[in-house]
């Protein structure tokens, strides 16, 4: 029997056999085990319960929009009109005495005044008075003699005002200093020349540049003035005043407006035709005002035109396709021109150019 057990061989475990054989005989790394099995375990429990959960919409913050800084808007004080170069705001206006009989016709310039004051000279002709400031014309003229109600009209924007002689009362108040800066053809003639297809006295044409020039050479850089106020378009969409008849004086001088929708603006007749400049063509104002003022004639050098440019009377203001009655208002001789409702407050005027017509009290103009 020693020998039959001696013949018997031991059998090594082998698989799962082996193993386990090894973790009970090694029993640090049987708890290694458990643990690499407990952790395995809970990733597989935390990755089923995420796998369970509801999908969540993260909220997410939009980007932030940076805005462009807008640049401030820069408007001319004469018209109100946008301009693009803050200098151009701060020139300093400039009136010029342009006439309008008949021989005259069609000035130049016209087009590209800011705001101009028309009224009777003498006879029943008129003449106009005309501002600039961001427009520079490149003809500007006839240019002819002054009064003292367009010296007073004027003062209030602070100009220099350029004409040929005038009144004896005119001429003392603009050599004064007190209205503007005297521009007067008679000591300035370089400024000035003398058109070869017209005849005197209505050929004396002048342009932006030598006036300008002359401005400088007399110290002036700006003009310190109360803009009249001003506001955007707003267009009427039933408009009551699209054919308007100012009755200046006689058929020649008497004016038309016919208002134009799509430029909201007023294509101006007069004497029967279209009013236009010879350089630009048709004038047409954004805004046009009647004024009623005392008319009368007294002995100065000779028998003139009195017009009182101070105090209060009636206004017609045409704009946006409407008209207006209202009051005007002039405190003073270099008080700026006041358009009141009836309430007392100055209306504004639409941007851009304006026509503003003085009328002897007692006419009134129609419109349909």
């Amino acid at each position: 029997m020693g020998d039959e057990n001696q013949n018997l061989q031991i059998t090594k475990p082998r698989g799962w056999t082996r193993i386990h054989q090894y973790f009970h005989d090694h029993h640090a790394a049987r708890y290694v085990l458990m643990a690499i099995t407990l952790v395995i375990a809970s990733a597989i429990g935390v990755v089923f319960w995420l796998w369970q959960q509801p999908e969540q919409k993260v909220a997410t913050k939009p980007a932030a929009v940076i805005k462009k800084k807008e640049e401030p808007k820069i408007y001319a004080p004469l018209t109100g009109a946008q301009v693009a170069d803050p200098a151009i705001a701060k020139r300093p206006v400039t009136a010029v005495m342009i006439e309008n009989s008949p021989d005259s016709r069609p000035q130049s310039g016209l087009k590209q005044a800011g705001i101009v004051y028309e009224t009777i000279a003498e006879g029943g002709i008129t003449r106009f008075i005309a501002l600039y400031q961001e427009n520079r014309p490149g003809l500007i003229g006839p240019v002819r003699s002054v009064r003292p109600y367009y010296v007073e009209w004027a003062s209030a924007y602070d100009p220099s005002v350029a004409h040929v002689g005038g009144s004896a009362r005119a001429l003392t108040m603009i050599r004064s200093g007190n209205y503007g800066t005297d521009l007067d053809q008679f000591f300035n003639a370089p400024s000035y020349w003398r058109a070869k297809d017209r005849y005197a006295p209505h050929n004396v044409y002048t342009n932006s540049d030598q006036l300008d020039a002359l401005i400088t050479s007399k110290g002036r850089s700006t003009s310190n003035f109360t803009p009249q106020p001003r506001k955007d378009d707003t267009k009427a969409k039933q408009p009551n005043a699209q054919r308007i008849n100012i009755p200046v004086s006689s058929a020649s001088y008497n004016i038309d407006y016919i208002y134009d929708p799509a430029s909201n603006s007023y294509a101006r007749h007069m004497g029967g035709g279209p009013h236009a400049d010879r350089e630009e063509g048709q004038i047409q104002p954004k805004v046009a005002i009647v004024l009623n003022v005392p008319i009368s004639r007294a002995f100065e050098d000779g028998y003139r035109e009195q017009i009182a440019t101070t105090g209060q009377g009636r206004a017609f203001l045409f704009q946006d396709g409407t008209v207006r009655e209202l009051t005007w208002s002039r405190p003073e001789p270099k008080s700026h021109l006041q358009l009141l409702d009836a309430e007392g407050k100055d209306v504004p005027l639409n941007r851009g150019q304006t026509w503003i017509t003085a009328i002897a009290d007692g006419k009134t103009p129609t419109w349909q």
